[in-house]
């Protein structure tokens, strides 16, 4: 991430499934005070994102409640943090693998055509 405040709907784009209203529910809940323009739109500094990211890890990933997440992320946020980089990192690789696959089989069938 490269810049200073995140608009709530480019929030929302980082997360699959995450809508602007639960955003806001999510903020509420967990006591995040994100900046406010002049005009009330909410502006999302890198602290607030991985906070996002840590409730979706649990909620989303994890199945936890709201609560549960809560829970969690008061007993052992280094815990919390820890494992949802390991995850975020293994999806990566996961999609690279993923792509390595595709290539393989393109690079397979234009093969078996130059060989037939």
């Amino acid at each position: 991430m490269s810049k200073l405040y995140y608009t709530i709907s480019e929030a929302t784009q980082m997360f699959d499934g995450v809508t602007c209203s639960m955003l806001r529910y999510w903020e509420k809940e967990f006591g995040l005070r994100p900046h406010k323009t002049e005009k009330g739109s909410r502006r999302y500094n890198e602290k607030d994102i991985q906070t996002f990211r840590l409730i979706y890890y649990l909620v989303k990933t994890k199945g936890l409640t709201l609560s549960g997440a809560k829970r969690k992320l008061k007993e052992n946020p280094e815990t919390v943090v820890r494992n949802e980089e390991i995850v975020r990192r293994l999806k990566g690789v996961g999609i690279e693998l993923m792509d390595l696959v595709k290539e393989f089989d393109e690079m397979e069938k234009t093969t078996a055509r130059l060989v037939n």
